[in-house]
């Protein structure tokens, strides 16, 4: 620690005691930690139900990704692009499952996903 953080914190500590804090609004309650403070009024039930559920905005939106590329590749031509989104889609997947192993939850989606494109190649030749 340097000199003024040193400082800083005794001069905190020292604030507190004397009670200055007290008379700060707020004092004594606990903290509004809901991050749905950016949510509209009309979706803040469902973010609620799906904060619950144990999903997050974050998690969404690289799902999101995951899928708008996989949309892209059904339908691309090109052997390079398809190479340079299928490299796409396995760091979004290793993203996601690394949001999701943060929680303890355990995924077998890149699993699955090498299983469900050999069967959808079987099927379509």
């Amino acid at each position: 620690m340097d000199f003024s953080m040193i400082m800083s914190e005794q001069r905190i500590r020292k604030a507190y005691e004397d009670g200055e804090f007290k008379e700060l609004p707020g004092f004594g309650k606990p903290l509004n930690l809901d991050d749905d403070l950016g949510v509209p009024q009309e979706l803040k039930m469902a973010h609620r139900m799906m904060k619950n559920a144990g999903y997050t905005t974050d998690e969404m939106n690289v799902k999101k990704e995951m899928m708008r590329i996989e949309d892209l590749l059904r339908v691309c031509d090109d052997d390079l692009e398809k190479q340079e989104l299928k490299k796409s889609l396995s760091e979004n997947m290793l993203k996601y499952n690394a949001m999701l192993s943060k929680k303890r939850i355990k995924t077998n989606g890149s699993l699955f996903k090498n299983y469900e494109h050999k069967i959808e190649n079987k099927l379509l030749k």
